[in-house]
Order: structure tokens, then sequence, then C-alpha cells
């Protein structure tokens, strides 16, 4: 009975003490707590956004492992190099010069000022610090100017290879890439701006399906149209003839080390990790970039098999690319079903696309890249204004943001094929784009570098 008694008061006393408690504490959260959380989600987007960045760095071992086993064996050491040198001298140039073209003037203009290494006139979004924000803008540039070399392969003057390389990371992608993710006009969403005035929406590209691949793989085009087929893969009656790499092992590998990449280029978009709203949009583009890759390759897979009678992997393997560079610009806005669909189209667009360059245009691209970046990209981008679940024509939202994605890819494809055009026919008339004939047939490793891959 005393027990029982004691307990009750003792309950009563501390009942009548929780307020005071719970005041003090209410006092100090203001100026603690707060501030805490705020630096700690900092710091956590911070850290995701270093992450997507190495995952996107790791899709340059990709590319390399992909273009040299599509090509031959003397070819190697000078495909391998060369993914090198535009990643060693894209960072530099960026650094110096495109950072500031692409991300300067708060998006208005034709372009921003280059500002020679100086980051203190920009300020990255939602706190992230202005370095870390610069290594992932960098490697993204990085990756529109490798998609170029594969489709220009085996027979492009190492020497003229760096200047192309330098201009694309100093002029070409930061122009575009002002003008759409650096707040620029094609991605300007006030009222009375161009975009929204004209179709009341603008230019949505999560992750560069337009920005990066299109942007390449239209470049890629016309240097290899300007620098001329290959020796050998065209005969006297115009057909084209098989050249095969040395090695889909290398192929294979590549492309898997660029569909792991592909979660840091995706996903990495959202720019932040903490909360709920940031992890379950992580989590969606994570399952729509997979489901894209998987049904392009498939679609490619029975595309091949019944069109060739066998299932080919080395078009799969572009199909899984097809796939994924489709899904780059919608990933946030489409579901997983639309996603798959995405997936399907590209996996089917990409070898007629290949057959038509090819077999009807004759221009010889070894690794497929203007149809798995250029036209796949392109054909992502209006699947974008069929299936987001927002604003697509599929979900009875009208054509408005179909308009909009079909004007600012052609802006940006307009854009890559003038300056392509002006890049590659000014080199190829000052200097020559294109190596000798006997360097070409006997192979560029011993004569550009002195050393060959395979030493055997």
């Amino acid at each position: 009975m005393k027990k029982s008694v004691l307990y009750k008061m003792s309950c009563a006393v501390a009942a009548m003490m929780m307020p005071v408690f719970s005041f003090a504490a209410e006092a100090e959260v203001p100026s603690n707590v707060v501030e805490m959380m705020k630096d700690s989600e900092i710091s956590i987007n911070t850290v995701w956004m270093l992450l997507a960045a190495m995952l996107v760095f790791f899709m340059q071992p990709g590319f390399a492992f992909c273009e040299a086993g599509f090509s031959r064996t003397k070819n190697t050491a000078n495909i391998l190099f060369k993914n090198f040198v535009d990643f060693t001298l894209g960072t530099v140039c960026f650094w110096l010069i495109g950072f500031g073209i692409m991300w300067g003037a708060n998006g208005e203009g034709f372009m921003g000022l280059p500002e020679w290494g100086n980051l203190d006139f920009f300020e990255a979004p939602d706190g992230l610090p202005v370095e870390g924000f610069l290594i992932f803008q960098t490697v993204f540039c990085a990756t529109a100017a490798t998609i170029v070399s594969g489709a220009m392969a085996e027979r492009t003057k190492f020497s003229m290879y760096i200047v192309y390389s330098l201009l694309i990371s100093l002029i070409v992608y930061p122009i575009e890439g002002h003008w759409t993710w650096g707040g620029g006009w094609l991605m300007n969403g006030e009222e009375d701006s161009f975009m929204m005035r004209t179709f009341g929406y603008t230019l949505h590209d999560f992750a560069g399906s337009t920005v990066v691949h299109s942007c390449g793989g239209w470049l890629a085009l016309i240097g290899a149209m300007i620098l001329g087929p290959r020796r050998g893969k065209y005969g006297k009656d115009g057909k084209s003839r098989a050249i095969p790499g040395h090695s889909l092992t290398l192929a294979a590998l590549g492309v898997f080390i660029l569909w792991f990449g592909w979660f840091g280029f995706n996903p990495g978009s959202q720019l932040a990790a903490f909360g709920e709203e940031n992890r379950i949009a992580i989590s969606h583009t994570f399952v729509t970039t997979n489901m894209a890759a998987c049904t392009g390759g498939l679609a490619t897979l029975f595309f091949s098999w019944i069109r060739y009678g066998k299932p080919s992997l080395s078009l799969t393997l572009n199909g899984i690319l097809a796939g994924l560079v489709g899904i780059t610009d919608g990933c946030d806005m489409v579901s997983v079903g639309g996603a798959a669909c995405i997936g399907l189209i590209c996996g089917l667009v990409m070898p007629l696309s290949v057959e038509f360059i090819d077999h009807v245009l004759h221009i010889d691209d070894p690794v497929g890249a203007s149809s798995v970046h250029g036209v796949c990209g392109l054909v992502g981008t209006l699947c974008t204004g069929l299936f987001a679940t927002e604003g697509g024509l599929f979900y009875g939202y009208g054509f408005g943001f179909l308009g909009a994605q079909f004007f600012g890819a052609l802006v940006v494809g307009a854009w890559a094929v003038a300056c392509g055009f002006v890049i590659f026919k000014g080199i190829d008339l000052i200097h020559g784009l294109r190596v000798e004939a006997r360097i070409e047939d006997e192979g560029l490793d011993i004569y550009e570098h002195g050393e060959t891959a395979y030493n055997v």
C-alpha cells in the first residue's frame, strides 16, 4: 500500500516537471539541432553527388574497352590513349573556360563568359560545394567528348583528335549546356520566356539524352562523314563490308562498366539523397534506368535473331546502350512501364539506324556511336514527351510538352551538326584530319605512338 502511494506521488511530481524540461529542451533546439541537421543534409547530399561523379568517371574505361573491342588489334593503343586524353584535356579546359561559359551570366544571353578557373561567380544549388559541383559537371563534359572518338576510330590523326576534343570541351558542349542546364532559354521556366509562351513547357532533360548523348552523337556522325570510311569498308559496287572488331570480350566488359556507371549518370543527377523525397526519386531512377537497358537489349536481341537468323552479341550490346541513352532524358518522369517501352523502342530503332547510316548514307561508324547516342538520344527525348506521367501525350496532356521536347532536341542537334561541320571540315582543310593510307593499313599504334597494345 505504501509503495503504491509513493509510486503515484513520484509519477505526479514527474508529470509536473515535464513541461519545465520540455521548455528547456525547446529553447536549445533552434540554435543547435536545426543547424546540425541542415549541415548533415548538405554533407550527405555532397557525398552522394561525389559518389555519382565517381561512377560517371568510371564510364571512361567502359567507353575505352567498348571502342577497343569493336576495333582492330592494330589500333588498340591509339583508342585507349584517346580515352585518357579527352578526359585529362577536357578536365583542364572545362575548369578554365567551359564551366564559366556554361554556368555564367545566370543563363542569360548566348553564353556565359570564361572565368579562367575562378569559381567565385557561381553558387551551387542547395548549398552544395562549388568544387564538388564542378567535378560532377566535368565528368559529363568528358562523356560528350569521348562519344565522338568511336565513330572516327582507326583513321584519325592523333594530333587532330586532340584539337577537336579541345574545341568540344571549350565551346560546343558548354554553349548548348548554357542554353539548357545552365538556366538558358531552352529551360527557362518563367511565364514570359520563349519556351513557356510557345509550348507552355520547357525542354526537360534530366541527365543528358539531348545535352550529352545526342550532342556527342551528331558530332560523331558529321565527323565520320567528313573523315570518310575506312579503307576496304565499301566495295566498288558500293556494298558495305563488315570489318569485325578484335575482341567481343572487351566490348562486353565495356558495356557492363557503362551500365554500372549509368547508375551514377541518371540517379546521381538528382544531386541529393537526404530525405524521403530524394530517396524515393533516386530509387525510381535506378529502376527505370535498369529497366530500359534490359528491354533495349532484349529488343535488339530478338530483332537481330529474326532479321539475320542468329542473335547478335555485338548488336545486343549496343541495344543495351541504346536503352540507357533513351531513358536518360525522362528517367525521373516516366513510370517503370514507360521506361520499358522507351527501352524497347530504342532497341528497335538502333539497328535500323545502323543499317541506314551504313548502307544508305555510306557513313562508316565502327562502333555505332551516331546511332546509339545521336539517334537514340533524340528518340528518348521525344519519348519523354509521350510517356511522362505529368505532361506526356499518352497521359492526356496534349502536344505542348512533346513540342517542347522536339524543339529543344532539334536546336541542340542543329548546333552540334553546325559546329561539327565547321570544326571537322576546318581541320581537314587546314591540316588534314585523316592519316595516310599506309598508316591506316598497318595500324595507328606503331606509326602514331611507337608501341602496340599486344606484343606477341
